[in-house]
């Protein structure tokens, strides 16, 4: 009898324990919609760079988001952008899963694919070649600018967005595609089967200048992608090999990328000074500094703009914080927040702000922009004229390359 009622108490109290202490959520059944909702919530819990959450209590929104019938992803979705939204953080945000998609693409620096630039030409409404990259299966199959794609395995373009087709010509490397191509030079139509290939996303253009007899490289850095220190490289030491002794780095129109991409670069230009600070939610400081000897000492102007954002201003503040080149253009944009990438169910993905950065001078530039050190105005221009003689704050950076006295300075802050 005293052993029954041993057992009776024991069980109590066990059972007393596993309420008390036991994790509750595990004794709910969440739906998947719940649960997306929820790894959303914990990601912003342990990450965000904000304890306060915009001065918000973050539990009691998670309590009042899980009450609704989230019957579909979409009402799930809709939910985590609603939540994200209250951090008033534009940077913090759902990526539904062709978002992610399209943006791991963008930042991989290569992608298994054909090899297609490609438009809906508005005149005709219809699936047009911008340009098969160099090298590409595409051009290996004889497609040309112009051409234009009528269906991709059987299915007709018209009935497709251009994600779609974009997304449907994309593949596994060896996978085949067959494509439907009509060219507008002898309004033929063929069908062509094209293997897919690891297709690289150049992400640097360059090219030799010449002006008062001095040849100057110039590089222009569209994005931060895994590969663009590599291709920056590859064209400084062709542009050297080239007698190039001096260097505008075109930063203009850059939005950022990958945070490490930019350290990578920066540490190709400075010799052992510090590049960034990073501050995360407690306040504690981080910072990254260059290791080794840079590429070249070269005198060094960067073109920046109002589109100049993220990782492309924390090259230009080290850059200009440590006397290492001349900033000419306009005030950049000013987003020094940083992002990480999380990945929710179905291949979704959400990034998420967790540091702020402050350059190597500790100039916090989020909303504030950097300043260049020569203000040259100028409208908006597109990629065909940067870098020509109608691009004035190119062809300011020449002259303050080309001449003695100007190099002489510049020459002196490096």
């Amino acid at each position: 009898m005293l052993r029954k009622r041993l057992q009776a108490g024991l069980c109590s109290l066990l059972l007393v324990l596993v309420l008390v202490f036991g994790p509750m959520e595990r004794a709910i059944a969440f739906t998947d919609e719940q649960d997306l909702l929820l790894q959303a919530w914990r990601y912003v819990s342990q990450a965000y760079v904000d304890e306060t959450f915009n001065h918000q209590n973050w539990w009691l929104i998670r309590q009042k988001f899980l009450k609704r019938p989230l019957k579909t992803r979409d009402e799930a979705y809709e939910a985590v952008g609603e939540m994200l939204a209250l951090l008033d953080d534009p940077y913090t945000r759902l990526l539904r899963p062709e978002q992610y998609r399209s943006l791991k693409v963008s930042t991989s620096g290569e992608l298994s694919g054909v090899g297609l630039q490609i438009n809906v030409n508005p005149e005709v409404d219809v699936l047009e070649v911008i340009l098969p990259l160099p090298g590409s299966p595409a051009e290996a199959a004889g497609i040309e600018a112009k051409d234009q794609i009528l269906a991709i395995d059987g299915i007709d373009t018209r009935n497709i967005g251009l994600e779609e087709a974009a997304a449907r010509m994309r593949g596994k490397k060896g996978s085949t595609v067959s494509l439907t191509v009509k060219s507008p030079k002898t309004d033929t139509v063929r069908t062509v089967k094209v293997t897919r290939d690891t297709i690289a996303l150049n992400p640097v253009y360059d090219k030799l200048d010449e002006k008062n007899g001095e040849k100057v490289g110039y590089i222009r850095l569209n994005q931060f992608s895994a590969n663009a220190k590599t291709e920056i490289i590859k064209s400084l030491n062709q542009l050297q090999k080239q007698g190039a002794d001096r260097y505008v780095l075109d930063l203009r129109n850059n939005p950022g990328g990958l945070l490490q991409a930019g350290i990578e670069i920066a540490r190709l230009w400075l010799d052992q000074e510090t590049i960034v600070y990073t501050v995360n939610r407690q306040g504690i400081f981080e910072s990254y500094s260059a290791v080794g000897q840079p590429l070249t000492d070269a005198p060094l102007v960067v073109l920046v703009n109002q589109s100049t954002a993220s990782a492309s201003e924390i090259l230009a503040g080290a850059l200009q914080d440590n006397g290492r080149a001349v900033l000419v253009g306009e005030k950049t944009f000013g987003k020094g927040l940083i992002q990480s990438l999380f990945e929710l169910p179905d291949g979704a993905g959400m990034a998420v702000t967790v540091a702020k950065y402050e350059t190597p001078l500790h100039h916090d530039i989020n909303k504030l922009g950097i300043m260049p050190d020569e203000v040259v105005p100028q409208e908006p221009i597109g990629y065909a004229m940067m870098g020509s003689e109608t691009d004035l704050q190119y062809q300011a950076a020449l002259d303050l390359l080309t001449q003695d006295q100007a190099i002489a300075q510049i020459s002196q802050a490096s």
